[in-house]
């Protein structure tokens, strides 16, 4: 079987794919009757990440850590998946209270070919101000800012996606239909000739991760929370994940009242429902 690419297919290939363009720091997702079609493939396996743990605190709150939080919420959402989306698998970074250098978490999702990437996080607001020490030295002290509350999510920084390349190599096969070398001539990941689906799979892994973020912040809105937006960031934790990759964060853990709220069963069973309704929409989405 030819290794040269169908030249008509990948046309057609080429031509499913949307390039965004970004602010720097904030992303305005396109009214969904503007959006163009995904690239259809079936989300099989989603994996978790509860960020921190372990020496790791995170952000630290009056009454808890995030990284405790950011556990509890991870765990009820992967319940949630596995008992209401059959034929979902969810996979975990981490399912104790266990340190894990951030590179490894998405090197997890990479080896299992995940279809999804979502790492959860409590946000901080914190100031600083000049105050005299026990020595009579003007020194900088933390000040918490507790009137900052809201949630946002974010996807990887558009200078960080070459480091998606060799997860991209590792993945491909699965990011195509099944029958895949019919409708694509014997397409070869290792083939140089194939970088240009590359390219064309980060701009779509980008425009699929703001797709699901946007989701995100869609449903916390309904509890209605302060919605800080969909955010690009420089951020190692989702840079080498080879498919669509998001880090939310649930509210502000220098916010007492957000604080009791992420920590109550109430208000996290309230997330949970949020964050799986969003994922759910993605996937009726991307699989229709």
């Amino acid at each position: 079987m030819t290794r040269n690419l169908n030249v008509k297919k990948l046309t057609l290939f080429v031509t499913t794919i949307f390039t965004l363009t970004l602010t720097t720091s904030s992303i305005t997702p396109l009214p969904s009757e503007q959006e163009p079609k995904s690239v259809g493939h079936p989300v099989r396996t989603i994996v978790l990440d509860a960020g921190h743990g372990g020496k790791d605190n995170g952000a630290v709150g009056r009454k808890s850590n995030e990284k405790d939080i950011a556990l509890e919420v991870a765990l009820k959402l992967g319940k949630k998946i596995e008992s209401e989306m059959p034929g979902v698998k969810v996979l975990y970074t981490r399912k104790t209270d266990i340190f894990l250098p951030l590179y490894e978490r998405p090197a997890l999702a990479n080896k299992h070919k995940a279809d999804l990437f979502i790492s959860i996080h409590c946000n901080s607001a914190n100031g600083t101000r000049r105050v005299k020490n026990s020595r009579g030295r003007w020194v900088n002290s933390t000040v918490r800012r507790p009137n900052v509350t809201g949630t946002e999510t974010f996807v990887s920084g558009f200078n960080r996606m070459g480091e998606q390349d060799v997860a991209i190599r590792e993945n491909a096969s699965i990011l195509l239909e099944d029958n895949y070398e019919e409708n694509y001539g014997g397409f070869d990941p290792k083939d140089p000739s194939s970088m240009i689906v590359f390219q064309l799979m980060k701009n779509q892994y980008r425009r699929e991760s703001i797709k699901l973020a946007s989701h995100m912040q869609d449903e916390f809105k309904k509890s209605a929370r302060p919605d800080r937006g969909v955010k690009e960031q420089s951020l190692a934790v989702l840079a080498t994940a080879g498919m669509p990759a998001v880090l939310t964060e649930l509210g502000f853990m220098s916010s007492p009242t957000e604080e009791d709220y992420m920590l109550s069963a109430a208000g996290q069973k309230e997330i949970v429902q949020h964050l799986f309704d969003a994922i759910k929409t993605y996937k009726t989405a991307v699989e229709r």
